[in-house]
């Protein structure tokens, strides 16, 4: 199956979100079949063929999470960062700045749903493939 490493290593040739469809068609060919993302410190697990999974370290210091969503600002951060706008540091910290815990990615349905920290879908977004 597939390492943090490898994914690791496809991760860091994106640069904005604007390099984030190639990543997933990267992943997806090494056998990762979904991955969540926390928000909070950017750890991920990473799910595969016949309940393999592994997780990544995290990624950086704790960012808070605040409780009230602000849907319409996170879409515009998120806009901002598919056009190329911004790093991934800095859309996490809008993320945790409009109350998006994390998000979940399936890579047989191309989706990204992003999640508040009670669990509610914020927002569904399908994947460019």
């Amino acid at each position: 199956m597939f390492t943090v490493k490898q994914i690791e290593d496809a991760h860091s040739k994106v640069k904005s979100g604007a390099d984030f469809p190639a990543y997933i068609q990267e992943i997806k060919k090494m056998g990762v079949k979904s991955f969540e993302t926390w928000v909070k410190d950017s750890h991920t697990e990473y799910f595969g063929e016949n309940a393999f999974t592994t997780t990544s370290e995290p990624q950086y210091e704790d960012l808070k999470i605040v409780k009230l969503v602000d849907k319409e600002g996170f879409i515009q951060y998120m806009k901002m960062h598919q056009r190329g706008e911004t790093d991934y540091m800095k859309f996490c910290r809008d993320c945790a700045e409009t109350g998006v815990e994390k998000w979940f990615v399936d890579l047989d349905k191309f989706t990204c749903t992003y999640y508040d920290k009670a669990g509610n879908e914020v927002l569904v977004e399908e994947i460019p493939h």
